[in-house]
C-alpha cells in the first residue's frame, strides 16, 4: 500500500469534508517545501498535523478536566429532559418508570378482550 493511500484510509471512518484555513505565506511556503521533502501533499501534511495536533490534545490534562465538566453538563441536561418527558407524559400508575415507546420491543400491547364462559 502506497504512503498515499495510507494516509487516505488511517483515521478515516466517513465521508471527507473540506475546511478552509488562512494562513500566512510564509507558513504556507513552509508546509509546500514540507510536502515536497516528504513525497506527500499539503493537504496530507496538514491531515498528520491536524491527527497528531488532537492525539496529543487527548492526553492533555486541562482538556481532559474540561471534556469531563462537559460531560456533566450533557447528562444534567439529559435529565432534566428525561424528567420533562416523564412530568408530560407520566400518569399516576406510572410515575418514576421510563416512557415507553409507542412503537418497538416496549410498545403496550393491545388489551385481549374478556373470555366469554361457554353457555
Amino acid at each position: 500500500m502506497s504512503e498515499q493511500s495510507k494516509l487516505a484510509t488511517a483515521g478515516s471512518t466517513g465521508q471527507l469534508r473540506t475546511l478552509a484555513v488562512r494562513i500566512t505565506e510564509e507558513l504556507r511556503a513552509q508546509l509546500d517545501i514540507i510536502a515536497q521533502l516528504t513525497g506527500r501533499t499539503a493537504t496530507e501534511e496538514i491531515r498528520l498535523a491536524l491527527e497528531h495536533w488532537i492525539d496529543k490534545s487527548k492526553a492533555d490534562p486541562a482538556v481532559l478536566k474540561k471534556a469531563a465538566a462537559v460531560r456533566a453538563e450533557i447528562e444534567r441536561d439529559a435529565q432534566t429532559r428525561r424528567n420533562a418527558i416523564e412530568a408530560i407524559f407520566a400518569t399516576e400508575g406510572t410515575k418514576g418508570q421510563a416512557p415507553t415507546s409507542s412503537t418497538g420491543a416496549g410498545a403496550a400491547r393491545p388489551a385481549k378482550p374478556p373470555s366469554t364462559p361457554p353457555a
